[in-house]
Parts: C-alpha cells; sequence; structure tokens
C-alpha cells in the first residue's frame, strides 16, 4: 500500500510524494487521513533548517502531528472498527523516509494505541486536540483565582486561556502582534509595555523567543513559576540575582501524554472545551507548498490544515 505525503526533502524544499507504506501488524490500524494541520512551532523550524539537534530529525521528512481521518483497516484485537473516526498523533510508517511527526499524508499505518477515537462532528476542528493536551500539560499548576500571565495568543495561547479559565484561573495574554490581539474573548490581551503588574503567580510562555526570560522573571511574585511551553531554536540563559530575589521557578513543559489527550478530549466531548474560531485558513493538499508558506508568514494565519479528501 502506498501513500501521497508531505516530504520536506531539505529546508524550504517542499514535494507531495507517492511513499510505500509500512505493512500493517496485527496492532495496527491503516487510517484515511480527512485533514492534518499544520504547526507555526516546530514545523516552522523543520521547514526553515533551523531545527535544533532532536531525536530522529533529518531529511527528507514527513511532518506533522494533527491529523483527523477514518480507520479503513484495522484487527479484531486493536479495539478500533473501521469507519471510525480517530485523532492521529503522527506516524512512522515510511520507511526510509523519517516521519517527523509523520501526519501529512493521506494514508498511515499507526499503532491503534496512539489513535483516539473522536465525535465525527467535529469535523476539521479534530486536528486541533495535539495542541489542546499540549496546552493542558502545560497548565499544571493553575490554582483557582490565581493570576496568570501567557505569552503569545496563536492557537496554543488561546487554548491555555481557555483551559486557564476552565481551571478556575484569571489570564492575561501578551501579545506584540495587533491582528491577534483583535476581539473579544473572555480575557483581556494586551501589548506587554501597556502592562504594569509584577506578581504574577505563573507566567506561561508560548511565543518561543529565547531572549524574553529575564523580562519575565521580572513580572514573577515571589516564589512564582515560568512554563515554558513553545520550543526554543536558542540556548535560554537569565540573570541570577532577580531571579534569586523572587525565588523563581522554571519548569520545561513537554509533549503531551496519553492522559492529557484523553482529559481534553472529555472536555470537548462535553462542551466545556471549544475548538471554535482557531482555525482559519484551509487549501487541498495537492496545494501544500503554498500552504506552509502561507502558514508561516501570513500573521492572520493562525491554524492552516491540509484537506486531504480529494487525494487517493
Amino acid at each position: 500500500m502506498d501513500t501521497l505525503a508531505v516530504v520536506l526533502e531539505g529546508p524550504e524544499h517542499l514535494a507531495l510524494t507517492r511513499l510505500t507504506l509500512s505493512p500493517a501488524a496485527e496492532a495496527d490500524a491503516v487510517v484515511a487521513v480527512a485533514w492534518s494541520g499544520i504547526s507555526t512551532g516546530t514545523e516552522r523550524l523543520l521547514w526553515s533548517g533551523r531545527m535544533p539537534s532532536f531525536p530522529g530529525m533529518g531529511y527528507p521528512l514527513v511532518p506533522g502531528y494533527e491529523s483527523v481521518g477514518v480507520v479503513v483497516e484495522a484487527g479484531p484485537a486493536t479495539g478500533l472498527r473501521p469507519g471510525q473516526t480517530v485523532f492521529v498523533p503522527g506516524a512512522r510508517c515510511f520507511g526510509p523516509v523519517r516521519g517527523l511527526f509523520g501526519g501529512a499524508a493521506s494514508h498511515l499505518v499507526v499503532p491503534a494505541a496512539r489513535c483516539v477515537p473522536v465525535d465525527p462532528g467535529l469535523g476539521e476542528r479534530a486536528i486541533l486536540i495535539a495542541l489542546a493536551a499540549t496546552a493542558y500539560h502545560a497548565l499544571a499548576g493553575i490554582t483557582p483565582g490565581e493570576r496568570s500571565l501567557i505569552v503569545g495568543h496563536g492557537v496554543l495561547g488561546r487554548l491555555l486561556a481557555r483551559l486557564t479559565v476552565l481551571a478556575g484561573g484569571a489570564p492575561t495574554v501578551w501579545e506584540t502582534n495587533a491582528v491577534r490581539a483583535r476581539g473579544e474573548f473572555g480575557y483581556p490581551v494586551i501589548a506587554p509595555e501597556t502592562d504594569e503588574r509584577r506578581d504574577y503567580a505563573v507566567i506561561a510562555d508560548v511565543s518561543g523567543d529565547a531572549g524574553l526570560l529575564d523580562a519575565l522573571i521580572g513580572r514573577l511574585a515571589h516564589s512564582g513559576e515560568i512554563v515554558l511551553a513553545g520550543f526554543y531554536e536558542a540556548p535560554l540563559a537569565f540573570a541570577f540575582p532577580p531571579a534569586f530575589l523572587r525565588e523563581a521557578r522554571l519548569r520545561v513543559s513537554a509533549e503531551f501524554r496519553p492522559g492529557d489527550l484523553a482529559a481534553v478530549t472529555a472536555l470537548i466531548e462535553r462542551g466545556a472545551l471549544s475548538l471554535d474560531g482557531l482555525i482559519t485558513h484551509r487549501r487541498p493538499a495537492a496545494e501544500a507548498e503554498s500552504a506552509y508558506r502561507t502558514a508561516f508568514d501570513d500573521p492572520e494565519c493562525l491554524k492552516m490544515i491540509l484537506d486531504w479528501r480529494a487525494q487517493p
């Protein structure tokens, strides 16, 4: 069996290529992908060639970890059935072509244990489950009523803010892009220079800007915590005395875990966490190259998705 896949052959060199899929084992499912998302964090670094050394890194590779599709084959031991809609956080099924993260393809062979059944009514919005789980993982430690700061108002920042509100927190969001600050969100979105607070208990940085640590430490309350929830291409450093005076804590939030996926899926299914208003751009998979450029260069593009439904 083969698949049509987005292949990054080198920095800023992308092609749609037909690849042979690894044979499905007893514990695997074959998924026909309907939609996949483009990450403006990790995938931007892969696209530009600036991704730090990372397990599995190298070209050629199939990117993507935000895929939703329909099971077309699954053995009885998998717990899945043909026709079931599932979220897939990437796959490694492309032989010698690396899968980092391997979700941007028309068909995938993936361990069934990695598939998350989702409500078909979510449609394309189900691709956001990965970012919702990432935000949920970063959220740990928010106390109801606590003042928190979120740096960055892209999709991850918005999901983190929505989850913070659900947890009983009171977030403020910093955003320097006027386009992304427009609107009513149920929490303030402001430019950093207009913020006079110096007593945030938790600051979650999703900007990926390695040069912000000193500024963020200066905004912490005593014993406050900075959560590094972005992906950073440059080394991070900070001046020690201000951090010492505040007894500051730093936490690196890694990738989501199965429990995070289960938790956000439950929140979405019961209507507590909305995924509305986050997907702004859509392109057929055949237009993948222009879609990637728009996703990374257009400030009005919060989330770009590729539609694979017309691809054999």
